[in-house]
C-alpha cells in the first residue's frame, strides 16, 4: 500500500493589518478608558500604532497578572520575549502581533524598552514587597517608563522651534527623562488607587520603609484600616506621584504639535485619579477611586489650551 508523506504543516492565517488595529483599538478601549480617550485626540496614525503597543503591553502584563497568571513561568516570560524578538524581526506569530510589526515599519521603535517590560514582569513572579522607593522606582521604570519611551518614538519631537536663527545647529531636545517621569507619575497612580485590590492578592507595592514611617504594618496594609497614619502616608505617596507628573509636564512642549494635545489631556485626566483618592478620604480599600466621564470630557479644553500655550 502506498503510503502518502505527512502533509507539511499549515502556517497560522493571521488577521489584515487593519483588522489587528482594530483588535488593539478594542483591547485599549476596554481596559485603558481614561488613555483611549487620549489617543482619540491623535492622528489615525500616530493613534493606532499607540494602540498597538498598548495592547502589547496590556498583553504582557496579564502574563503576570491576568487570569492565567497562575501558570506563569519564567519559562513563560523567556518565550514572550522570543515572540517579541520574532515582532522586531518582522515575522507576526499571533494577531495582534501584525499591527505592531506594521508600527515598526512606520517608526523607528528600540526593541530594549519591551524587553526591559519583560523584565518587570519577571520581578511580579518572585517579588509582592518592596523595601524602598529606589527598589520601586526600577519597577515602575520597566513596567511603565517603558511605555513613555516607546510613545515619545510615536508621537515625534516639534523641530520647528529649532529654526530660529540663535537654534542653528542646535541638536533637537529629546524629553526622554520627561517621558519615563509620566510613566512613572502613571504608574504611582495605579499603585495608590488599587492597594486594596493588590493587598487582597498579598501584594503591597508602597515601599516598606514608607510604612515604617508612619508606624503603619503590612498587617493593617493588608486588613484595609484607614486612619490618620494611613491618611498621612497617602498624602505622603501622592506628593511624590504629583511630583513626577510635574517633571512629565515639563517635556509635553517639545513633542509635535499634534502629540501635545493627547499627551496633556491624558496627563491631565489621569492625575485626577489621585484628587478622587483625596475626596474619599484617602480609602482605596472600600471604594476604586474613578474619574466620571463627564470630566474628563470637561478636562478635554483645559488640555486643548494647555497645549497651546505651555
Amino acid at each position: 500500500m502506498l503510503q502518502l508523506p505527512d502533509s507539511p504543516p499549515r502556517m497560522k492565517t493571521l488577521v489584515s493589518i487593519d483588522e489587528s488595529y482594530n483588535l488593539c483599538r478594542e483591547l485599549t478601549a476596554k481596559y485603558a478608558k481614561t488613555f483611549y480617550l487620549g489617543t482619540m485626540l491623535m492622528s489615525p496614525a500616530k493613534r493606532q500604532s499607540v494602540w498597538a503597543i498598548y495592547a502589547w503591553c496590556r498583553r504582557t502584563d496579564e502574563l503576570v497578572d491576568g487570569p492565567a497568571s497562575g501558570i506563569t513561568t519564567p519559562e513563560t516570560l523567556e518565550l514572550w520575549e522570543k515572540q517579541l524578538e520574532s515582532i522586531f524581526a518582522g515575522c507576526p506569530l499571533d494577531n495582534y502581533d501584525v499591527a505592531l510589526v506594521d508600527t515598526l515599519q512606520r517608526f523607528p521603535l528600540d526593541i530594549q524598552p519591551f524587553r526591559d517590560m519583560i523584565a518587570g514582569q519577571r520581578m511580579d513572579l518572585y517579588r509582592s514587597r518592596y523595601a524602598t522607593f529606589e527598589d520601586l522606582y526600577l519597577y515602575c521604570y520597566r513596567v511603565a517608563g517603558t511605555v513613555g519611551l516607546m510613545s515619545t518614538t510615536i508621537m515625534g519631537i516639534d523641530n520647528n522651534i529649532y529654526t530660529a536663527p540663535w537654534h542653528q545647529g542646535q541638536q533637537p531636545y529629546l524629553p526622554i527623562e520627561e517621558a519615563i517621569a509620566l510613566g512613572i507619575a502613571n504608574q504611582l497612580t495605579n499603585i495608590l488607587r488599587d492597594v486594596g485590590e493588590d493587598a487582597r492578592r498579598g501584594r503591597i507595592y508602597i515601599p516598606l520603609e514608607d510604612l515604617a514611617k508612619f508606624n503603619y504594618t503590612e498587617e493593617e496594609c493588608i486588613r484595609g484600616v484607614v486612619d490618620d497614619r494611613w491618611r498621612s502616608l497617602m498624602r505622603f505617596q501622592i506628593d511624590r506621584a504629583r511630583q513626577f507628573y510635574i517633571q512629565a509636564d515639563k517635556g509635553i512642549s517639545y513633542l509635535s504639535a499634534d502629540a501635545r494635545w493627547p499627551v496633556w489631556a491624558a496627563s491631565m485626566l489621569y492625575e485626577q485619579i489621585l484628587e478622587v483618592i483625596e475626596r474619599n478620604n484617602y480609602d482605596v480599600f472600600s471604594q476604586r477611586a474613578y474619574v466620571p466621564q463627564w470630566k474628563k470630557l470637561r478636562t478635554l479644553p483645559a488640555a486643548w489650551m494647555r497645549s497651546q500655550v505651555l
